[in-house]
């Protein structure tokens, strides 16, 4: 580790400043010039993910840093999602269109605010003229604060699955399996598709027209 940031320190001196790079110390008290990107770990064995000025990245371990740059790289680390009562159902039933092929998926990030749940079908008329438009509005405004579920009235899988494939679905979907017992345990009250339903975290319907994609992006921002 020593050797490592004797290195940065020769590297990035030579190269112009940026605001996105701070300075950094480890327990010997040398210094280099880094952009912290990612912190892993827990307690003694936080890892801190930086880049260099010339692109390359380098992992330091906070027990390799001096007592004030070590507090910093903890109280970088991202605060955890706020939970919700979709946690168990979206954690371990969820698929995705991944390369042409649906396949088992876990969210890289919990939303911070809302769930927005799209019951569809393929064989439903209204659906195939509105997906296209939610597919565009999801690949321009999706954020950290909503994630787009998708919860299926197809009479089989393939149909399911053939329907993501020929829109090129970009959110996530209730496996197919799992359709009826998401419907009996959250019941929204849908009476036909398709049908947008906004919940907050708690599981509760946020008033709103989601078919409204105009007040839906003022909602979610």
């Amino acid at each position: 580790m020593k050797k490592t940031l004797v290195i940065l320190i020769s590297l990035v001196s030579a190269l112009p400043l940026s605001a996105a790079f701070t300075k950094w110390t480890n327990k010997e008290g040398k210094i280099a010039e880094l952009k912290l990107v990612e912190v892993t770990g827990e307690g003694e064995e936080t890892v801190g993910i930086f880049t260099m000025r010339n692109g390359r990245s380098v992992t330091i371990r906070k027990t390799d840093l001096d007592e004030e740059s070590g507090k910093r790289l903890e109280a970088s680390r991202p605060a955890p999602a706020p939970k919700s009562v979709f946690d168990e159902m979206i954690e371990k039933n969820l698929v995705i269109l991944d390369d042409n092929i649906v396949k088992a998926h876990k969210l890289a990030q919990k939303p911070k605010k809302y769930y927005i749940f799209y019951y569809t079908a393929s064989w439903c008329g209204p659906c195939l003229r509105f997906t296209p438009e939610l597919v565009k509005f999801y690949n321009k405004h999706k954020n950290e604060n909503f994630e787009l579920v998708l919860i299926s009235s197809d009479r089989d899988e393939k149909s399911m699955e053939a329907y993501a494939k020929k829109n090129r679905m970009p959110w996530p979907q209730i496996e197919f399996s799992q359709v009826a017992t998401f419907k009996g345990q959250y019941n929204h009250g849908v009476r036909g598709i398709p049908s947008v339903i906004v919940c907050d975290l708690e599981g509760k319907i946020v008033p709103i027209n989601g078919r409204d994609l105009v007040a839906l992006e003022q909602l979610v921002k």
